[in-house]
């Protein structure tokens, strides 16, 4: 019962943050296609389906292994870390994702429209949060480097975050 309070608070938190975190790598990706029509492939498409759920699972098995009773304080404040990150990310990555959104809205956007050039510019900068946190979240703190538990669950964050990026950098490199 060690962490019930914080169970209650972090369970929700987290639950908050995958979805916002989740729908705006959506957010991002799809918007990106409503802006650029015919610039995602059938491949992409299903890889930019395939983030939700990837995140979704991410943070509810944070948060079930943050609850666990017979696993360490260390461990659980490692894997609250990690959680930590990724909130951090979800807040960098809104101010792009409203970019986006907005630009969702225009259409018959043409080769040579600037439209074009402010989703590039959200693209390459969402890239580039998430390039940055996954430094962060790769450098684990001592006692997490040295936790199986902790290691495990930070390398699950930077896979997703790895999946992620590959995604965008794909949609960036055709822009």
């Amino acid at each position: 019962m060690r962490w019930q309070a914080d169970d209650i608070t972090l369970a929700a938190v987290a639950r908050a943050v995958a979805n916002r975190l989740a729908w705006q790598c959506l957010g991002l990706l799809v918007a990106t296609k409503m802006c650029l029509a015919g610039v995602l492939s059938p491949t992409d498409l299903k890889r930019v389906e395939d983030l939700r759920p990837m995140f979704a699972g991410l943070m509810a098995d944070l948060v079930e292994t943050s609850k666990r009773t017979d696993i360490s304080a260390v461990d659980a404040d490692c894997v609250k870390a990690t959680v930590q990150n990724l909130m951090e990310i979800s807040q960098e990555l809104s101010g792009f994702e409203y970019l986006i959104t907005i630009e969702k809205e225009l259409t018959g956007v043409s080769e040579n429209d600037p439209t074009r050039e402010v989703v590039k510019f959200a693209v390459e900068q969402s890239t580039n949060i998430l390039i940055s946190q996954r430094k962060k979240i790769a450098q684990l703190p001592d006692q997490c480097a040295r936790s199986a538990l902790g290691l495990a669950k930070s390398q699950q964050a930077v896979q997703v975050i790895d999946a992620t990026t590959g995604v965008l950098s794909s949609i960036r490199s055709r822009l």
